[in-house]
């Protein structure tokens, strides 16, 4: 039996088929162009959905169901997005719409949050497989957040629940793209990373203060992590602030929640290991009860397995 995932992005749009271990059997990608009418966004959904099914030599009428991961407020009861920031969609019917374009009974479509889709995919297939609550946190141009608890994908009585990145951590902060001031996303996000790293190199500018940061043509996320590993005491003190950042937004996550596993994907979690032996001791030390809880009832950090494919992995698993 064959499901259908697609991972709608504001870039690319990403569709795979799935198979019943939850292996990606195939998978092919459009560019979003997210400026056009959300019908044609349907439409190009739709298109690649056939084109997956025509490479194994299926119909899509007999796909178990088809998930659809989107950005903003995915309403699974009326298969709506109901807003995205990144995509012309309010209150948009993309369930029914891309049902119709393929003639298939809209019940077949499921909606879900890009971010709960991917936290459900390592969930059922990840670095979260065979724990029943886990949390998942994407470090990229945001943080997003998705939340399972008891095998479930919790969404809020509205579907607007998991805004993980907007807990605010540092009252009256650096700006958010929300709107809001001091949101964990302002700190440990790719662009927070890249933000404290410019500031940084404009410090050591004024005090004439040598740095490898200071040759860098390109500043990414990547620059003072580099820039740390090569010994720059600059590109320490970023580093070092970041995670300080990063484990306190954690903790707080484990305080409200108590997962078994909380699993780290996007850009920023390529550092690997190394990312959770920096993130494990504050996230400990910040830890309800972390003194008197045994060892196998702390919430266990990990970075996330599925990288890109999560989203369509998750989203195929939506039934």
């Amino acid at each position: 039996m064959y499901r259908i995932g697609v991972d709608l992005g504001g870039t690319n749009i990403a569709v795979g088929l799935v198979d019943e271990n939850y292996s990606l059997v195939v998978k092919r990608s459009t560019p979003t162009r997210a400026e056009r009418h959300p019908d044609e966004i349907a439409a190009d959904i739709a298109m690649l959905c056939e084109r997956v099914c025509e490479e194994k030599g299926i119909k899509v009428a007999d796909i178990a169901n088809i998930g659809v991961a989107t950005p903003g407020i995915a309403d699974c009861d009326t298969g709506e997005v109901v807003y995205s920031c990144n995509l012309p969609f309010r209150k948009y019917p993309l369930a029914r719409k891309v049902a119709e374009k393929l003639e298939i009974c809209a019940c077949k479509v499921k909606l879900a949050n890009d971010a709960n889709a991917a936290a459900w995919g390592e969930a059922v297939a990840g670095a979260a497989k065979g724990s029943s609550n886990s949390v998942m946190i994407t470090l990229g141009t945001g943080v997003g957040g998705g939340i399972i608890i008891d095998n479930k994908i919790y969404t809020g009585f509205n579907y607007a629940g998991a805004e993980l990145g907007h807990i605010v951590i540092e009252i009256d902060g650096a700006l958010c793209g929300c709107g809001r001031r001091g949101c964990w996303e302002a700190y440990s996000s790719a662009t927070g990373l890249i933000r404290m790293t410019k500031e940084k190199i404009e410090e050591c500018k004024a005090e004439v203060r040598d740095s490898i940061m200071l040759q860098a043509e390109r500043i990414s996320g990547r620059t003072a992590c580099e820039a740390m590993r090569a010994g720059d005491a600059a590109g320490k003190e970023v580093y070092d602030k970041y995670i300080k950042y990063l484990a306190a937004g954690l903790a707080n996550i484990i305080n409200i929640f108590q997962p078994e596993i909380i699993s780290l994907g996007g850009g920023v979690s390529n550092e690997g290991q190394s990312l959770i032996d920096a993130l494990l001791p504050l996230v400990r030390g910040e830890q309800y009860g972390n003194d008197l809880l045994d060892k196998d009832k702390l919430t266990d950090l990990r970075i996330a397995k599925l990288g890109n494919d999560a989203g369509i992995i998750g989203a195929a698993a939506l039934a």
